[in-house]
């Protein structure tokens, strides 16, 4: 692929600052390009230069300006194409840590030629370079990003390109199945082995298998890289702050007797079980003429529609009202859990007067004082959305990953209707090549320019 019809400037020796900002023990200065090693010469003075020192051995040396005068002591360190993390020469001067040192060094080394790094672009090489695929690279920014342990270990199984064998697995299967078809459709006279539908079928279906399990498996990273979201939701003074409060194990959100209390949505976050989940605690949902309140009901229906999931909570103590039936029907089409609060007074509500209006609703009965029960609140929500995917299995996956992967799966499924319908084996080759696509371009083997610069634009300048 000529990769300079997508990227004009591929070929620039870029440069930047690849550690965070501010006052620390180190700040790490990176170049990667034809003319790295060049250009850190210029602004590097060891006893030895850069270039007669061998790759991946670190020299003393001291960072010098324009007129030679040492503005810091400095380990530098070079790594020659292509075993790099670019795929090109790749340069690291390591100075002391602060505001001002880093910014020298790569003003120096701009003002020798070099450019500014874009966001993401040393891993865009590395990509572009066929050192990583695309579900890789995504994956960096899934370890920069992880907020548990095990999203780490999901995005370290997908750096390792455990995801993209299970991917490549269905492609080749995918293709296999395609040389087949489309070999019987053009040369029917030729002595081709033939592949009965009835085995073109079964093999459709390990296929669809194969997607379900590993759609599956995306979905719980994609959980573990981005959280849960949960809001909490409800008529006013029915104890949404204090089971948030609850939840976090802390009081971040006031508590009185008086409803309309919350105005805002106050959010918190804690690790359960290796899987980060956003609370939001939200406003009562009621019809109220105050401005205030009214702006805090409109928030809180945001929440609402974002999130992942809805904690609804009942005041056990009152009876239901409209505002509770109203409520119950709006969650009929979102994923839920309804929990019977104040379960440590004298109860009007029982679990069988709320299925009655919710009968598909999961219903839990609580007190926000029950640390055993707010605990299994927890499992709950966490079950809700994971279901029984195994955790430690999971891939950190993006939402256009598993939306190519549900793509290929419509693709593979369609066949087998086709397949099942008796229509002509033309429609089922068309639709397992459309299939091949989607999996082409989740790996970046099939790419354009605005896809590129979407995916790495997420990343930090440096990386």
């Amino acid at each position: 692929m000529a990769l300079e019809k997508y990227f004009l400037n591929y070929n620039d020796t870029i440069a930047s600052i690849s550690t965070a900002w501010g006052e620390a023990g180190i700040a790490i200065v990176r170049l990667s390009g034809p003319q790295a090693l060049d250009f850190a010469e210029k602004v590097f003075k060891g006893i030895k230069p850069l270039k007669e020192t061998p790759p991946r051995y670190m020299r003393n040396g001291f960072l010098v300006n324009e007129n030679g005068d040492h503005l810091d002591e400095v380990l530098g360190v070079w790594f020659r194409a292509p075993k790099s993390y670019t795929g090109e020469d790749v340069v690291e001067i390591h100075c002391h840590g602060g505001l001002l040192v880093a910014s020298k060094c790569l003003e120096l080394l701009i003002d020798q030629g070099a450019r500014l790094a874009e966001p993401g672009e040393f891993t865009q090489r590395a990509f572009l370079n066929g050192r990583i695929d695309l579900t890789q690279a995504e994956a960096v920014l899934g370890i920069i990003r992880a907020k548990s342990d095990e999203a780490l270990r999901a995005a370290a199984r997908t750096l390792r390109g455990e995801l993209s064998i299970k991917i490549a697995e269905i492609y080749d299967l995918l293709l296999n199945l395609s040389a087949n078809l489309e070999a019987n459709l053009d040369f029917p006279e030729e002595d081709i082995p033939f592949l009965p539908s009835d085995e073109v079928l079964k093999k459709l279906n390990q296929i669809s298998t194969n997607l379900k399990r590993l759609i599956s498996r995306c979905n719980v990273g994609k959980v573990l890289r981005d959280g849960i979201k949960v809001a909490i939701v409800g008529r006013p003074n029915v104890g949404k702050s204090s089971i948030f409060n609850a939840l976090l194990e802390e009081a971040r959100a006031i508590v009185t007797p008086i409803p309309g209390t919350t105005r805002d949505v106050i959010e918190g976050m804690i690790v359960y079980k290796g899987i980060p989940i956003i609370f939001m605690d939200t406003a009562g949902l009621r019809a109220t003429n105050d401005v205030v309140e009214t702006i805090g009901v409109s928030m809180a229906q945001k929440a609402f529609r974002e999130a992942d999931l809805r904690l609804w909570i009942i005041d056990g103590s009152e009876a239901l009202t409209q505002d509770d039936i109203n409520l119950a029907e709006e969650l009929k089409t979102h994923p839920h859990i309804i929990a019977i609060n104040k379960a440590d007074i004298p109860q009007i509500v029982s679990p069988d007067d709320l299925r009655e209006i919710a009968p598909d609703s999961e219903i839990t009965v609580l007190s926000a004082f029950d640390k055993l029960a707010i605990e299994k609140l927890k499992e709950r929500l966490v079950n809700k959305l994971i279901k029984h995917s195994a955790i430690n299995e999971g891939f950190n996956a993006t939402a256009r990953q598993i939306e190519m992967l549900k793509n290929v799966l419509s693709c593979v499924d369609n066949a087998i209707a086709s397949i099942n319908m008796g229509e002509p084996e033309e429609l089922v080759a068309s639709n397992l090549y459309e299939a091949r696509y989607y999996l082409d371009r989740l790996l970046g083997r099939n790419f354009d320019e605005d896809l590129i610069h979407a995916i790495f634009s997420q990343f930090c300048v440096g990386k």
